[in-house]
Order: structure tokens, then C-alpha cells, then sequence
């Protein structure tokens, strides 16, 4: 909680300042989570401060903001295998409290961190918390301006996809909210792109991409393998079936099957 609310500090994300009339406050929550890797064990410990009970019309406005589909992930994938270079993946410590927000949003104090001097005032956001609507619209904004403002040049479809040629080399990035993909044939543009993003955000470089979004990815020299092998022990493990018999073929082998006599036949040809 004390990296977050110093992230809030070095990020000047809020101002305390004195109640404002015929303005209600929004509450806080405090949020704990373990963000997990492949093997399932815990790579990564976060809190939020998200802020909560925010009105439509009064605290924010317009929310969307573009995520990348799956779909999506899977193309850069494939041509990455193809073009023969890694992909690697970067988190963003504290994404949303870098998005500016053009609301007028004043937040309570957090409970426990109260200031001293002025426990009776509340935070005028500069900038988003976790939990406000607008905030990954905000959050999205700022990294897109940044991107646009370095040389990269947005998808015309997927507007999650930035590209960014320099030369004869190339640099992908995909976003999925503070989740970066990014691979490129060139070795020297993908550290200077990593290295342009610890100076502009707080960073966590995670290395060589192996898990995103459930898929279990393994890169290799001549291909790229995707799996979900997780994701299955979970299922299995949430309806207690980790120590089921496992089976070559999902179904009885032993079943005897007849001809539908009165059915209709099919060509096979059409298949």
C-alpha cells in the first residue's frame, strides 16, 4: 500500500484540498492481489486503491477504451514466428494514475492513511485511480499520445497495434490495457524501446513472452507453440477431477455404432 500511494506521489496524481460544496466524494477500496505466472506460483504481489460508487454524468463521461482481441494476439504470434524474432512482454507498474482525466473527481481519504494535519479533507484527482469508469479510457490516451509522439504509426484496424519502422528494421508493440507486447527484428530497437518506456512509466520488464491471457507460449527457433495446459488444471482442479483417469479419446472406446438406417446420406466429398 505504501508503493502505491508513493506511486500516487511521484505521479501527482491528486491534490488535498478542501471539501468542495454540492460535491459528494467517492470512497476507496484497498485491493490485494497476486498476479501469477505459468507454473501458477506468484511472480508479482499488487494493491489498488481503486475508487468506487462513481455516477455516470457526474463523475465521468465517456469510458471505452480499445483491448486488444485474442484474435489479435494469436496474428502477432504467427508473425513473429514467421519474421523470426521473439516477442517480450513489459507490465505497467501503476498504469491507470498516468492517464489524465478531464472530470472534476475529488476521492476520500484512504482509511489508515489519513494526513495528520488535515484528516477532514479530500483528494482532487489530476489524474486516474483504479475503479473510476474513465480510467482505462485515460490510461489508454496517454500511452497512445506517447507511442504517436515516438515515431510509431497506430493499426488502422486494430488500434491496440503500434508499428514502428526505423531503416530496414521493424518494432511491433500490442497493448492490452498495462500489458505490452513488443518484438522486432532489430535487437537494438527493442532495448531502446523498452529502455524509452522505463524512463516515460514505471516499468516491469518481464522478459521473453510466456504467458498472457491464459495461453502458455513457448518460442522456439523454427516455431512458436501455444497451449493452455494451465488453464486445464485449473478447470480440472475446480471441479475436483486433478486425479481423474486421463483419456486418449473423450469417449467410450467400446461403444458399438450402427448405421442410421432411415437417415439421410452425406456425401463425404462436401467435407
Amino acid at each position: 500500500m505504501h508503493e502505491e500511494l508513493e506511486n500516487f506521489e511521484r505521479n501527482h496524481v491528486r491534490d488535498l484540498v478542501e471539501p468542495p460544496p454540492n460535491r459528494r466524494p467517492i470512497g476507496t477500496n484497498r485491493v490485494f492481489k497476486n498476479k501469477q505466472g505459468e507454473d501458477g506460483m506468484v511472480v508479482r504481489n499488487k494493491a489498488r486503491l481503486p475508487g468506487v460508487l462513481s455516477k455516470e454524468g457526474i463523475d465521468y463521461e465517456e469510458t471505452f477504451a480499445p483491448v486488444a482481441r485474442l484474435e489479435a494476439i494469436r496474428i502477432l504470434l504467427a508473425f513473429a514466428a514467421s519474421k523470426g524474432f521473439k516477442l517480450q512482454q513489459m507490465d505497467v507498474k501503476s498504469a491507470f494514475p498516468n492517464g489524465f482525466i478531464e472530470e472534476e473527481v475529488y476521492v476520500r481519504q484512504p482509511p489508515g492513511f489519513e494526513s495528520a494535519r488535515f484528516p477532514d479533507r479530500v483528494y482532487k484527482l489530476r489524474k486516474a485511480l483504479y475503479g473510476p469508469k474513465q480510467a482505462p479510457r485515460a490510461w489508454y490516451a496517454r500511452l497512445k499520445s506517447f507511442l504517436l509522439k515516438s515515431g510509431f504509426v497506430m493499426g488502422s484496424v486494430d488500434k491496440t497495434l503500434f508499428l514502428l519502422s526505423r531503416g530496414g528494421d521493424t518494432l511491433i508493440v500490442q497493448i492490452y490495457v498495462d500489458d505490452i507486447i513488443f518484438g522486432g527484428s532489430s535487437h537494438a530497437l527493442v532495448s531502446s524501446f523498452a529502455e524509452q518506456m522505463s524512463r516515460e512509466f514505471e516499468m516491469s520488464l518481464m522478459g521473453e513472452l510466456q504467458f498472457f491471457l491464459g495461453l502458455q507460449i513457448k518460442q522456439g527457433l523454427e516455431c512458436t507453440f501455444v497451449h493452455q495446459a494451465k488453464y486445464t488444471r485449473d478447470i480440472l482442479k475446480k471441479f475436483n477431477m486433478g486425479d481423474s483417469k486421463p483419456m486418449t479419446t473423450p469417449m467410450s472406446t467400446n461403444t458399438a455404432l450402427d448405421a442410421d438406417e432411415d437417415g439421410k446420406a452425406v456425401d463425404q466429398k462436401e467435407f
